[in-house]
């Protein structure tokens, strides 16, 4: 399970249309405010984590670049490289 068993009650200030949107979705019905956005702030912390690891491996090839290190000279030409 991505919460612990021991939660905290806590409030939280909502705009009436956002709350309004949010209670109009099935699953908020069916599983319930709180579950929806529990899970709502563990995707959250989790898009985070994922940002930041992403921005360290940029700083590390920004502080540490691969074509400038002899051992690692050719591997580009060695994969297939995809365009944005």
């Amino acid at each position: 399970m991505w919460y612990s068993i021991h939660m905290k009650a806590i409030q939280v200030t909502f705009d009436e249309d956002l709350l309004t949107k949010l209670d109009e979705l099935s699953e908020v019905r069916e599983r319930g405010r709180s579950a929806v956005l529990r899970q709502a702030a563990a995707d959250y912390l989790a898009r985070r984590a994922a940002e930041e690891i992403d921005r360290q491996l940029e700083e590390g090839y920004r502080r540490f670049p691969a074509h400038e290190d002899p051992d690692l000279a050719g591997w580009t030409d060695e994969g297939v490289w995809f365009e944005d």
